[in-house]
């Protein structure tokens, strides 16, 4: 129990501190008190009730949903973006543009960040705005692109504009994302400039992914990175929900391990969930189970998504 003295030192101090604007020093020089004591003694200031802090929310903004996400799911950050239209562009434009700020905000110096190709992903690159200093980071295309030339020149835009955007050198996967047969996999992978992309897979900092449902997108649909509709039927059969990198798994996060696997030409996930930041763009009810999934099995370590999807993975 304090005195009244006490009190009233205390409400002093509070309000020349948060109604003032005086700083701590300033405090304590007026009041010939030491600044351990001027910090001490604002700490008990709310102990006791004699301030108290209010936080209001606006509206759009779900900074309890988010902190919620993270609880759950033990993420480093989660961003949910307010989005009433849940048709796949409006998600894609909503999620893509909170998807670079964030970058724009917390890519480091000489990270290493890997990059895979989604219409989620080209969203981001879309709305970022160029770095005012330059970051040196190497922009690595984790997934094969090549195919249909749409999807090559997909995956090279968003590699060669991340990187243009952030200062960094891009580095290339010259390499489909599915190889025919596990022979032609072998041949993808003895090229020079494959092995070279693929080397950096072990030394990454940073990874954006996109999360992609069972069911292609029309964008994988077109580029000629899928797989046969008997595979397709497998990989449901065994449970699959989603992908990243077209590395599929199942609710629970657990690779679903099919002889297509052995053709696919991108990052592993044991090699993925060692990077320090993993960053899962992603939004909408298509996408749901398979981001559910990815959280499950720490696939991802941030997440970028719709208010409606971050709601849905709270149930």
């Amino acid at each position: 129990m304090f005195s009244k003295e006490e009190q009233r030192l205390m409400t002093k101090i509070a309000y020349l501190y948060h109604k003032r604007g005086y700083k701590q020093s300033e405090i304590a020089k007026q009041l010939d008190l030491s600044q351990a004591t001027v910090s001490r003694t604002l700490k008990r200031a709310e102990e006791e009730g004699i301030v108290r802090v209010s936080v209001t929310i606006p509206t759009g903004v779900y900074t309890e949903l988010e902190e919620a996400l993270c609880e759950k799911y033990d993420l480093k950050a989660a961003i949910v973006v307010h989005c009433d239209d849940q048709n796949d562009e409006a998600v894609f434009d909503h999620v893509g543009s909170a998807a670079a700020y964030y970058i724009e905000t917390t890519l480091g110096s000489n990270e290493i960040g890997l990059s895979s190709w989604s219409s989620t992903l080209l969203a981001m690159v879309n709305a970022m705005h160029p770095l005012a200093k330059a970051s040196h980071a190497k922009v690595v295309q984790m997934l094969g692109g090549m195919g249909n030339p749409s999807a090559e020149i997909y995956a090279a835009r968003i590699t060669e504009q991340f990187a243009s955007l952030v200062q960094g050198d891009p580095v290339y996967l010259p390499a489909p994302g599915v190889a025919r047969s596990q022979d032609a996999y072998a041949d993808v992978m003895s090229d020079t400039f494959v092995r070279e992309a693929t080397a950096y897979f072990d030394k990454i900092t940073l990874a954006i992914v996109g999360i992609g449902s069972v069911e292609p997108s029309k964008l994988l649909q077109s580029s000629g990175n899928v797989f046969s509709e008997e595979e397709l039927e497998a990989l449901q059969q065994t449970g699959a929900v989603g992908d990243v990198c077209l590395r599929f798994f199942d609710i629970t996060g657990q690779p679903v391990n099919l002889p297509l696997d052995k053709r696919v030409v991108s990052i592993g996930l044991d090699q993925l969930k060692n990077v320090k930041r993993i960053v899962g763009v992603a939004g909408g009810k298509r996408k749901l189970n398979a981001i559910r999934g990815a959280l499950n099995g720490q696939l991802i370590n941030v997440l970028i998504t719709d208010h409606q999807t971050a709601q849905a993975l709270m149930n």
